[in-house]
């Protein structure tokens, strides 16, 4: 494997090849440093472009606007209601396919308008491991993942903006709203707002990884192992919010925070699926 300052080099060579570019722009810690490295070798011929989104919390909204200022890149707004496609809404597995496709299908207009021939997004390289169908609809659209394609990790990715003094370079994974629902539940702008809402009751007490699952009536709380006696200490607070919110039962996760728990019972599936076939 490359060293992190080779691929470094090898994607600053990508993007000058490229010589103008529209990015997919969230303000998370893949999508900041490819927009910082980009207009670094192509200054004002690089575009940022964040969605905003019932799908998207209100503070990362803020929080992408900031770093695109502090960078100086031009940075565009655009409106993406995922809520309003119905195959998205139905929150089948594949829901991130119709969810990026309604993404970048904007993204790919923005760039017709400025005469820009790529389009680019922040998957990484460990993002081939996870289960990620919104890849689909970004090689249907010929967008670019330069990251995914060098070769670079999450943990390059951090390493190497914490080098560039990137205030993101230990952000915690921020995916989207839609993210804690199982798949089957139905996703409305109401039950997002909602979780959003709760998120925000667990992000006030200072605990900055966090996810609040919908399960109906119940909120499933995940945080990381060390931060599970603070949240308990405040349990009152939090369940009497909570219910405020909605939610008739309140649970913590005793296994903690991990990226995509929601997809384990896909893996479960496809496990005894294969034990079946087997006999």
């Amino acid at each position: 494997m490359q060293e992190p300052t080779i691929k470094m080099e090898n994607l600053k060579d990508k993007l000058r090849r490229m010589g103008r570019v529209v990015i997919a722009f969230s303000g998370g810690v893949d999508s900041t440093f490819l927009v910082k490295v980009a207009y670094e070798v192509l200054g004002k011929n690089v575009i940022a472009v964040t969605a905003a989104s019932s799908t998207y919390p209100k503070t990362e909204l803020e929080e992408a606007k900031r770093l695109a200022r502090l960078i100086g890149v031009r940075h565009i707004i655009v409106n993406s209601e995922e809520t309003e496609v119905e195959n998205f809404k139905q929150n089948s597995p594949n829901r991130c396919y119709y969810c990026k496709k309604e993404l970048f299908s904007r993204l790919k207009e923005i760039a017709k308008k400025e005469k820009i021939n790529y389009v680019l997004d922040g998957t990484n390289y460990d993002d081939l491991t996870d289960f990620r169908p919104g890849m689909k609809a970004l090689r249907e659209l010929n967008i670019i993942s330069p990251l995914k394609d060098v070769k670079l990790t999450k943990e390059d990715i951090r390493n190497l903006s914490k080098l560039m003094n990137l205030d993101t370079w230990d952000k915690p994974a921020c995916a989207c709203l839609a993210s804690r629902f199982p798949y089957g539940i139905r996703i409305t702008k109401e039950r997002l707002d909602r979780v959003e809402k709760a998120e925000n009751v667990i992000r006030n007490l200072g605990i900055r990884q966090l996810r609040v699952r919908y399960h109906n009536e119940i909120a499933r709380i995940e945080v990381n192992k060390k931060d599970m006696q603070l949240l308990l200490e405040h349990s009152d607070s939090i369940v009497k919010k909570f219910k405020e919110l909605g939610f008739i039962y309140v649970t913590l996760d005793m296994e903690g925070y991990r990226t995509g728990s929601l997809n384990e019972v896909l893996r479960n599936e496809g496990r005894d699926r294969k034990n079946v076939e087997g006999f």
